[in-house]
């Protein structure tokens, strides 16, 4: 796979206005069946913010605040839980497993909590830069936490030599060719969050979003997003924009080039988003349903942060990242042409996916300390 440098010189946008008319086979029906009748399970909640309606120019905005999400403070649980209880299912009752994943954080606290309620065992590789109080939130759920000197990717590689023991099982949310069927139940799992979306946005009488805004990482989520309103059956078909840091934007760059990069990646708060190749069984639904993607700056981030906290939304660097796609999207120069781009008018719904709360990410709390 092609490897390329970032640096803030090279294209921070994506436009692919064809994409709304790309479809493709939805998700399952009955993930979120599984999910309701788990212990603790509610819809999150979906804020509606006037004030940044106005100020994007939009007719109404909507967050989707998964800061707790079944007892855990972010969406990663939803992928997490159907993947284990798939695992589960598949073995002889009493089976013991090392469920083994890398992480950034939330991914691999999710697999922890969620491998502890099976009665199953838990190893996270994390690579550096994760800070320790996350290190200390997945360690505390009974996994052994096993610190990489390297990046998300060296880590990834690092959790798949240990999956080949014969106990072991790797439950990674990103894929390679011939590692799909497990990160294919992750994506599974998330479906249950656009379900609730459309649940909420109708009872609002909000109906279909015009634009969704969606973090990130590896891709699975946004893998996700578009499985969910690509696979409609009818309806008009919301753009779709894709969120991610400057530092670790691997899919814009493998959109701009066509086919998937890796990047080298730095440091950021938004730790959860610092992935340096896209998954492989996200990214063909990537490049043919997304109309768009932007990288945004730490600093963007900090302040999209600091604008949920002031409506009552407690969003995490990851989580406050798609206010700040938006916000590089549809204000500032060449506002008008990426409007144009993405079909947004006046009186459109946008929805921004919150990932993480602040509890999820010790850096939110330390960016608040300084005023960053």
């Amino acid at each position: 796979m092609p490897e390329i440098t970032t640096s803030l010189h090279t294209p921070t946008w994506y436009a692919r206005p064809a994409a709304r008319a790309w479809t493709c086979t939805p998700a399952p029906d009955h993930v979120r069946a599984f999910h309701a009748a788990l212990p603790g399970y509610a819809p999150t909640p979906l804020t509606e913010l006037p004030a940044l309606a106005a100020e994007l120019g939009v007719g109404r905005v909507f967050v989707k605040d998964e800061s707790s999400r079944l007892g855990l403070p972010a969406f990663k649980a939803l992928g997490a839980s159907w993947a284990v209880h798939r695992i589960v299912a598949e073995r002889p009752p009493g089976t013991r497993l090392r469920l083994i994943t890398a992480t950034d954080g939330n991914h691999g606290r999710a697999v922890a909590r969620m491998a502890r309620l099976a009665g199953q065992r838990a190893h996270v590789f994390v690579p550096r830069g994760v800070h320790p109080a996350a290190l200390a939130a997945i360690a505390a759920e009974g996994a052994q936490v096993t610190g990489v000197a390297g990046t998300y990717d060296d880590a990834v590689r690092r959790a798949t030599d240990a999956a080949a023991a014969p106990d072991a099982v790797l439950v990674q949310d990103t894929a390679w060719p011939g590692y799909e069927r497990i990160p294919g139940w992750i994506v599974e799992g998330y479906a249950t969050l656009f379900a609730e979306v459309d649940e909420q946005l109708a009872a609002a009488g909000a109906g279909t979003p015009g634009l969704v805004a969606v973090p990130v990482g590896v891709g699975s989520l946004a893998q996700a997003a578009v499985t969910h309103y690509r696979g409609r059956a009818a309806g008009r078909a919301p753009a779709l924009l894709s969120v991610e840091p400057e530092t670790a934007a691997c899919v814009l760059h493998s959109l701009l080039r066509g086919e998937p990069v890796s990047v080298t990646t730095g440091e950021t708060p938004m730790a959860g988003l610092n992935c340096g190749t896209p998954s492989a069984l996200a990214w063909p639904r990537l490049r043919d349903g997304l109309d768009a993607a932007v990288a945004v700056t730490d600093a963007d981030g900090a302040r999209a942060a600091r604008a949920l906290a002031t409506h009552g939304v407690p969003a995490g660097p990851c989580g406050a990242a798609s206010l700040a796609g938006v916000r590089a999207a549809l204000t500032g120069p060449d506002a008008d042409a990426r409007r144009a781009a993405l079909s947004l008018d006046p009186s459109a719904t946008v929805v921004l996916l919150s990932t993480e709360g602040t509890a999820a990410n010790p850096y939110a709390a330390e960016q608040a300390g300084r005023g960053v």
